[in-house]
């Protein structure tokens, strides 16, 4: 029962990352101006992917009979009101934007690897962390990418 509750804690602590990534990206579309259609479908697809990692942790939760997390996290929720105050002084440019990005892609790696630590997860469990953990890093070596080269 314990490994059921500490499973369950890890995937709902992912589906709030999840949520953070989804309304970071939203945000930062609407941040980007009309030239910028290239970020804005990137951000679009990186947005999808959140809600497919989502749906797929969620399921694991609702398997093991737990309640699924449905909001973000408080730490998201600090970045995002971080990303107001700094957009009023820096602007909505792309490096700014991206900038943003890679903060929230950095705490999503580190959201997933804290959750690989945690010793009880069954192997299927791991298995799926995993695969998320990597396809995302993927995803932030993208936004690494774009941002470099604004510099």
């Amino acid at each position: 029962m314990k490994t059921t509750t500490v499973t369950a804690e890890v995937l709902n602590d992912l589906v709030q990352i999840n949520n953070d990534r989804i309304e970071g990206y939203e945000k930062a579309r609407k941040e980007l101006k009309d030239g910028d259609a290239d970020l804005k479908s990137l951000f679009l697809n990186m947005i999808e992917e959140s809600q497919k990692y989502k749906m797929a942790l969620a399921t694991e939760v609702a398997d093991s009979g737990e309640d699924i997390e449905t909001g973000t996290t408080t730490s998201g929720k600090i970045y995002r009101g971080w990303m107001d105050v700094k957009a009023l002084f820096t602007g909505h440019d792309r490096q700014t934007v991206l900038n943003n990005c890679e903060f929230g892609e950095d705490a999503a790696q580190n959201a997933y690897k804290m959750a690989l630590e945690e010793e009880d997860l069954p192997s299927n469990i791991r298995d799926l962390i995993s695969e998320q953990k990597s396809s995302l890093r993927r995803s932030h070596d993208e936004i690494k990418r774009l941002r470099d080269s604004q510099a």
